[in-house]
């Protein structure tokens, strides 16, 4: 009993310790924290290319297709997302004042100062996330040691990821080697599935967002897809941003237009957020909205754009480590009573 209880608190400790890394050692926590996240996200890759060669040439194979899947990414968002973005900030003041000369707007002057505030913060909050996205992609892939450090660390994790945890676990006292080895994989699994379910509802979101717009010759379209697929990496915040900045950018071409454009969004969240995310991410969040929302604006005081990004990722951690402990002092309280 008191071996289990010393290993909860050490693992309580380790990971306040490292969540305190970021805070104190932002840098190389977000380094190391990006090549983990990579490790995740292209393992079940390597593990099948494991069957036909070795571990160390998958791997390598692995990563390279990464890196030029990269590379295609940002010189496809260069050219579209970019120009796209540079015309709207120009427009914004045209816009706004579009928006003003609504006539159920322009009849109140209370009304309108209030939507004319609430439209520059949403557009204000929308360029921002936009250019703390782009400014953190290109922070990480414009750094020549950078790309080096997160390639190797990565290339490293893929090949001997395993064998890592067990030397973790072999830390621990032997009678909890199991317990700290499932802990591990616990993690590792509910991260992956996060992840990948993330990068999935963000493209399906974006994509549909963009086919919207462009269906309907609207303009922006590019700006509003990568704002609708970033913001489902901040969950309930974001997508109720994206939706009400996109809606009432509409309004602009016509009220009708601006019903149609809510409805629209009204459906895709509902349908992400009911069908599509329940399916793809199952249990592996099992995070109340308020919990997600203080965690956000939390990480956001503590590390910016990038503390919003991963404050969710942090959040299921700590919910599994909290669950591991909870469950260790449950049985050693079951144990004490029946040898009692």
């Amino acid at each position: 009993m008191r071996c289990e209880r010393r290993t909860s608190i050490i693992l309580a400790l380790t990971f306040i310790i490292l969540l305190s890394l970021f805070w104190l050692l932002p840098s190389v926590a977000f380094v190391v924290f990006i090549a983990l996240l990579l490790n995740l996200l292209l393992r079940p890759l390597v593990d099948h290319l494991q069957i036909r060669m070795p571990r160390s040439m998958a791997t390598a194979v692995t990563l390279t297709v990464f890196v030029l899947i990269v590379i295609g990414f940002l010189t496809l968002v260069s050219s579209t997302l970019i120009p796209s973005l540079q015309k709207f900030i120009r427009d914004l003041p045209e816009i706004t004042a579009s928006i003003q000369q609504i006539p159920t707007l322009s009849d109140s002057r209370f009304l309108a100062q209030e939507m004319d505030e609430l439209w520059n913060e949403m557009a204000s909050l929308s360029i921002m996330a936009l250019k703390s996205s782009l400014t953190m992609l290109i922070s990480i892939f414009s750094k020549v040691l950078d790309i080096i450090i997160i390639l190797f660390v990565t290339f490293y994790l893929l090949k001997d990821g395993e064998a890592i945890e067990r030397w973790l676990a072999h830390l621990f006292p032997s009678q909890d080697y199991n317990r700290v080895l499932a802990l591990f994989t616990s993690i590792l699994k509910a991260l992956r599935i996060y992840i990948t379910s993330q990068l999935t509802i963000c493209f399906i979101m974006g994509s549909v967002v963009f086919l919207y717009f462009s269906a309907r010759g609207l303009p922006y379209a590019s700006v509003f897809a990568v704002t609708s697929g970033i913001s489902e990496f901040l969950p309930v915040i974001g997508p109720t941003l994206a939706s009400a900045f996109g809606t009432v950018l509409t309004t602009t071409v016509s009220p009708w237009v601006a019903m149609q454009t809510l409805c629209f969004y009204l459906l895709i969240t509902q349908l992400n957020h009911n069908i599509i995310y329940p399916l793809l991410i199952g249990k592996t969040l099992n995070l109340h909205p308020i919990a997600i929302i203080l965690g956000i604006l939390l990480g956001g005081e503590v590390m910016g754009a990038a503390g919003m990004f991963l404050a969710v990722p942090f959040m299921v951690m700590i919910r599994i480590v909290i669950m591991d402990i909870y469950a260790a002092e449950k049985k050693s309280a079951e144990k004490k009573d029946c040898q009692q």
